[in-house]
Parts: structure tokens; C-alpha cells; sequence
């Protein structure tokens, strides 16, 4: 193994880089290239030197069977990896394989499969490697120079790696028991919001230290500092309203204000509504309860998203959507529930939870829905310190070493046993059913039958479980049988079901018995509706004229986030003909 002394540096290549010592390697993380072709492995480090030896170390291994001992000298040294470059191709018999020393000793660096442009033979493989979780990513390796190309798909990586990993810049801090529900609920709204944070638990000696700083002697907790802007300001257990304050982002709403469309939600529904609404001259307003993004932005990585070959993450996905919706004029009211709908006045009225009316001309109702509670009183009590609610990529890196167990049997239970796997010891995924493959994407089912510390149980469910501070045995109990048994645990995750957010609509719209809204024909079908126009509701309109519902909290929706983005664009149609039919006012009544 090497690493070049100095970026760019060509003829240091024929000789063979030397290891970086020293200040100049201090605190750089490092960017291994690992192939036996000589030509291969030194053409993309060449380029990634030049490109990005001011910040990283670039190290060349020759000798992929050394490469987890190297990887393990680079951690003993103070040197984090974060990407893993292997040559991948008939040049390098090592192939795909090489990559399976990463996770073990480097559970955050990102295995990457670098391919000569035209060799579609391996195509196949890398593919497969891919669904399998056996790599990460895949790059075209670089064949000019500069190669633009290589660099996007190099610079994307390094971005996704230093979001995963935290550091640098931390634009807040967040003080207080790693074990408590507060911190986690704020470092799991402040990580789907991509804001950078340091956590610092209050039990360490630099979390002492910190409030030493702060002047603060035996504060409530958590303890939050925002340090951007002009001066840090410091909250002390502070609630959501006061963080959105503090961050400048409630924007006040007038009483006279009427909006084009309101939309309740945003989730992937709501912002597709948000974004084909602004972005075709319709005022648009959302209102959001939780961090932007709703149970998609949970999903670690979303592989069967169109136009992400690569996969992407729940939260990078719902947060671009979100800044495409602002960037064409959508006004976001965050850390705001709807408490009520209303005819009123020609518009419809939303109450919200802070005590304020919101008025607009047409209503797009997305709340989605929530995943439904264990109902187990022992471990509800340990909700945020051990149990967990839908919180797999904030809570994972604190998984290391640990034995997890995950509930559930869809898409969102998938992909998170897959990305606690990479830090836990043993995953457990408990499953009620004898099966994955009904309710569960194929390429999740692969990914978790090739992951060596991953284990299905089936016909099986959690009945109880005990902990002091935290999470510490559960009781599991075999459908069939009803035998029970005990066993430890230090990690649940529970992502089972789903429960629609519409508690707040009481008699106002018609639904089922399960509490999600009916639309279209289902509305038309229901001998209690009283549908008060000539014209049948639209497809996605619900029993008052001029209000739509769209996503998972609809009557018959497909509970995948590419279903949820086409309704809330397929609505829009509707909520245009409505407006057109009714310049001044929905056709509605109170109720």
C-alpha cells in the first residue's frame, strides 16, 4: 500500500508513491484504490490525486487479499477510509470479491466497482453486486484526463460518505443522554432535514465540559446551540416550536390570505403536489407536523426509484424534492398539524396547532401514515432508548457491536436490517408471516439472503422485553406454539404496518374503517356519502368537492414511494379543473 506525497505528482508513479507522514497526512481521510493491474490502479490514482490530494490521502493496494489489515492500519493510524475503489474486469481476478474486507473492517466506507467504459460483460455482475449489497456503488474509471465524468460519480460518493459519517462543520450542537427519547427524536429531525450536527453525550467528559462552556450547571436536557449566523444562541430542552424560532423558519400566516391549493403533508405525495402546483403558477402552501420527507425519508436507500440506478436515500430524495417545491414559491409551514377542515366563507378553512386558520381554494390532503405501535406497555417505556420507531439510519452508527432485532416484513424493514447490518453484530428480522417475498421487493430479499449477519424468524412476534436505562432482553413468542422465549437484545426496531394520520378529519371527509380517506368511486360507492354536485368526484377527490387526497393516506393506494409521487402529480389535472369550474369557491358545505 501507498499513498502519493504530493497531488498530482506523476513520476512519483513509476517508482511507487510513498506513504504520507506526518502533519501532511494528519487528519485527511483516506481514498484506498485497490487492483492488481499496474495500468488500472495507477491511472485512477493519478486522477483522483490530482483532483483531491489537497484533502485526501490517495492509497494505491496492490495486493487485494492485504487490503482489510491495510484498511486496519489506515483506522489504527487516525486515517478514516471513505472510499474503496476496486478494479473490476477480466484485468482483475480479485473482481467483486475484493470488496468483502471492507464492511468488517470499515463499516462506513463506501465500496465502489470502478469499470472500462465498453466492457459490458461485467455488467452483469456489478448489477448483481449491487442489489446484493456487496458494493455500493459503481464508477466508469477514468480514460482522459481530466475525466468530468469520473469526478461527478467520485464527488457524489465523497458527499454521501461525509453525510453518513458526520464531522466538519456542525452547524448545531445537540447535548444529552445518547439514551433518551428527546435526543433521538432531534438527531433523527435534524439528520432528515440535512442539518449538520455534532451529538455529545452529557456522560462523557466533553459533554461536561461543553456545558461547562456554556455557563450551564445541571440544565434540563437536551441542550441545543445553534452556532450559524451571527451570534450562537443557546436552547435549553427546548420544544420544536422553539427550535423553528430559533432557526427563523415559522413563517406567519395572515388571516385574509388565500392559497390557490393547501397542502396537508410533505411526505413524497405533498411535495409532488407542491412541486407540479407552484411550479405551474398555482399559490401553494404546505403544512408539515415533522421533519420533511415523512416515513420515505426513514429509507436508507431506495434502489427501485426511477432514475437512480444507483439507489438513493429516502432522506437525499424527499429533501431535493423539497427544495425544487420552495425554489418554485411553495410556502412551507413547518412544525404546524392540522387540527381541523371546514367550509367557510366560499374556502375551505384548515385550523392548525398553533392556534391559527389557514384559507385556501382547494385542499390536497397527504398525511400519509404512521407505523403502528407494538402496543407492548414494557417496551413502549424505553421508546428512544432502545426501541425505535422508523429511526434506523440516525440510530445505526450507535449499533456497533450490538445484536438488533427489526419487526416487520415490507420494503422499509428491508432496507433498514440491510443498513444496521452494517454495524450491528447480528440482525434479527422478526417476521409475523412465513414469508418476505409477499410483501417485500425482491432485490431487498436477495440483499438480506446474502447478507451473512442478517436472520429471518418467522411466525413469530414480540410479545415482551425488559431494560434498565435502555433496551436490554425481549420476549418473543411463536405464533404457532405459543412458546415463548427470552432473548437479548439491545437494538428494536419496529416498522410494522400502517396506521393513516387522519384522526384529525373526525366526520369531515368519508372513511373507511381503517381511518383511510375515500376518493373517486369509493366515495360514489358509499351509500352514506351525499356528493353534492351534478358531476362525479375525480379520481383522487374525496367526499367534499375541491378537497384530494393522494399517497399512502388513500383508500387503495400502492404503499411505494413512486406510487405517492404519481398520485400527488396526477391530482394536479384535478385541482386545476376545479378551480377552473369554481373561479371564487369550492362547491362545499360545512359538515
Amino acid at each position: 500500500m501507498s499513498a502519493e506525497s504530493v497531488p498530482g505528482d506523476e513520476a512519483a508513479l513509476g517508482t511507487g508513491p510513498q506513504p504520507e507522514t506526518g502533519d501532511s497526512a494528519a487528519g485527511r481521510p483516506a481514498i484506498v484504490v485497490v487492483s492488481r493491474h499496474d495500468a488500472i490502479r495507477e491511472r485512477i490514482h493519478r486522477e483522483l490525486a490530482r483532483r483531491y490530494g489537497a484533502d485526501y490521502q490517495v492509497v494505491t493496494c496492490d495486493y487485494p487479499p492485504g487490503l482489510a489489515a491495510q484498511i486496519q492500519a489506515l483506522r489504527a493510524a487516525g486515517t478514516p477510509v471513505a472510499l474503496v475503489i476496486g478494479g473490476v474486469g477480466s484485468h482483475d481476478p480479485d473482481d467483486i470479491e475484493v470488496f468483502a474486507a471492507v464492511r468488517p473492517a470499515e463499516p462506513t466506507a463506501l465500496r465502489v466497482a470502478a469499470v472500462r467504459w465498453g466492457d459490458w460483460a461485467v455488467s452483469p455482475a456489478v448489477f448483481d453486486a449491487l442489489t446484493l449489497d456487496k458494493i455500493d456503488h459503481m464508477a466508469i474509471g477514468p480514460e482522459a484526463s481530466p475525466d468530468e465524468e469520473f469526478h461527478r460519480s467520485i464527488t457524489e460518493y465523497l458527499s454521501e460518505w461525509n453525510i453518513r459519517r458526520g464531522g466538519g462543520f456542525e452547524a448545531v450542537w445537540l447535548i444529552g443522554e445518547r439514551w433518551s427519547a428527546r435526543s433521538q427524536d432531534l438527531r433523527d429531525a435534524f439528520s432528515r432535514y440535512r442539518i449538520p450536527i455534532g451529538f455529545y453525550d452529557v456522560s462523557t467528559a466533553r459533554g461536561r465540559e461543553m456545558l461547562d462552556e456554556l455557563g450551564l450547571v445541571s440544565p434540563d436536557l437536551p441542550v441545543v446551540v445553534l452556532r450559524f449566523g451571527g451570534q450562537p444562541s443557546t436552547l435549553v430542552n427546548p420544544s420544536d416550536i422553539e427550535i423553528a424560532e430559533a432557526f427563523g423558519v415559522l413563517a406567519p400566516i395572515s388571516a385574509d390570505d388565500v392559497y390557490d391549493v393547501a397542502v396537508v403533508g410533505a411526505g413524497p405525495a405533498g411535495l409532488a403536489v407542491a412541486v407540479y402546483a407552484s411550479s405551474e403558477g398555482l399559490r401553494t402552501v404546505v403544512v408539515e407536523a415533522g421533519p420533511v420527507g415523512g416515513q420515505a425519508a426513514t429509507s436508507s436507500l431506495i434502489r427501485n426509484y426511477p432514475g437512480f440506478p444507483q439507489g438513493v436515500s429516502g432522506s437525499t430524495l424527499t429533501n431535493q424534492t423539497f427544495q425544487q417545491a420552495w425554489s418554485f414559491g411553495t410556502t412551507f409551514l413547518f412544525l404546524r398539524e392540522a387540527t381541523s377542515l371546514s367550509a367557510h366563507d366560499g374556502h375551505y378553512q384548515l385550523g392548525l396547532s398553533d392556534n391559527n386558520v389557514l384559507s385556501a381554494r382547494t385542499v390536497v390532503i397527504a398525511t400519509g401514515a404512521a407505523y403502528t405501535e407494538l402496543g407492548v406497555p414494557e417496551l413502549e417505556d424505553l421508546h428512544g432508548r432502545g426501541v425505535f420507531y422508523g429511526a434506523a439510519v440516525s440510530e445505526a452508527p450507535a449499533m456497533r457491536g450490538r445484536k438488533v432485532f427489526v419487526v416487520g416484513a415490507g420494503n422499509s424493514a428491508g432496507q433498514a436490517a440491510v443498513h444496521l447490518a452494517r454495524w450491528a453484530d447480528q440482525v434479527t428480522i422478526l417476521v409475523r408471516g412465513q414469508s418476505l417475498a409477499q410483501s417485500m421487493s425482491d432485490y431487498l430479499v436477495r440483499a438480506i439472503d446474502a447478507t451473512p449477519n442478517i436472520d429471518v424468524s418467522y411466525g413469530v412476534q414480540v410479545v415482551g422485553g425488559a431494560g434498565g436505562d435502555r433496551l436490554e432482553s425481549l420476549v418473543l413468542e411463536d405464533r404457532a406454539s405459543g412458546q415463548r422465549r427470552d432473548v437479548p437484545a439491545d437494538g428494536l426496531f419496529v416498522l410494522i404496518g400502517s396506521r393513516p394520520r387522519t384522526d384529525w378529519l373526525g366526520e369531515t371527509l368519508m372513511r373507511d374503517r381503517w381511518g383511510f380517506i375515500l376518493t373517486g368511486p369509493d366515495v360514489q360507492a358509499d351509500v352514506a356519502t351525499r356528493w353534492p354536485l351534478l358531476r362525479p368526484p375525480t379520481q383522487h377527490e374525496a367526499s367534499l368537492p375541491g378537497v384530494f387526497a393522494a399517497g399512502d393516506v388513500r383508500r387503495g393506494s400502492v404503499k411505494r414511494v413512486g406510487s405517492a409521487v404519481g398520485e400527488g402529480a396526477v391530482t394536479i389535472p384535478q385541482v386545476h379543473a376545479c378551480l377552473e369550474a369554481h373561479p371564487g369557491a369550492p362547491a362545499a358545505r360545512e359538515r
